[in-house]
């Protein structure tokens, strides 16, 4: 089924927010709502889209911060990320005092993900594949019939990921973007967490951090 994707920055980060809808049955996802919830609010509602869960890439603060308020205002799901964030999510509240964010929550997901798991958006399929290295439970989305992958902060046009926060490893996150997101191939699109999109082509092309001539 068509999946349409709105991407809206948010927070002082400046941090890609996606809403991807089911055009059939205009059942949406947030993915990663950091904060600035009236700019999420706002996509959603000129969509005309249902939201019916929140999926995360990760938990930091720019990323997961308005996790729990949207979660509860609306009574959707949380899924994702991979099991290796439960200490960022726990530690949202002081990660906001940290970066001068507004009041964060720490939650529980509904579910966690692992490698090999899928989503539903609507009749929508996404797969998921955790690629630590950023952070320890860092997953992505990739929809197979849009060549497309949600990467949060793996992978960016021209760079990759910082690692020197907590539960970072550099060599971790190039075995992750090599490894797991070089293979669906270079004609796939990517919306990283920061920035603009690139293809994993243009960037095994270019990136001089894991391009092909590295």
């Amino acid at each position: 089924m068509p999946l349409k994707v709105y991407v809206t920055p948010v927070t002082p980060f400046e941090q890609n927010c996606s809403v991807i809808v089911c055009e059939k049955t205009h059942i949406a996802a947030v993915v990663d709502p950091g904060g600035d919830l009236h700019r999420i609010r706002s996509v959603l509602e000129k969509a005309g889209a249902r939201l019916g869960k929140i999926l995360l890439t990760h938990a930091h603060i720019d990323h997961a911060g308005a996790t729990a308020e949207l979660a509860r205002e609306s009574g959707v799901p949380i899924e994702g990320p991979q099991r290796g964030d439960e200490f960022w999510i726990q530690g949202l509240p002081e990660q906001g005092r940290m970066f001068g964010f507004a009041a964060a929550e720490s939650f529980t997901p509904d579910r966690w993900l692992e490698q090999g798991d899928t989503v539903q958006v609507g009749e929508c399929e996404l797969q998921v594949l955790h690629c630590p290295g950023h952070t320890p439970g860092h997953v992505v989305f990739y929809s197979v019939e849009q060549r497309l992958a949600i990467v949060g902060d793996v992978l960016f046009a021209g760079s990759v990921g910082r690692t020197d926060l907590p539960g970072g490893d550099h060599r971790q996150l190039v075995d992750s973007i090599r490894n797991r997101l070089w293979p669906l191939g270079d004609d796939v699109t990517f919306i990283p967490g920061h920035g603009p999109r690139s293809t994993f082509g243009q960037e095994r092309r270019t990136n001089p951090f894991v391009g092909d001539g590295r």
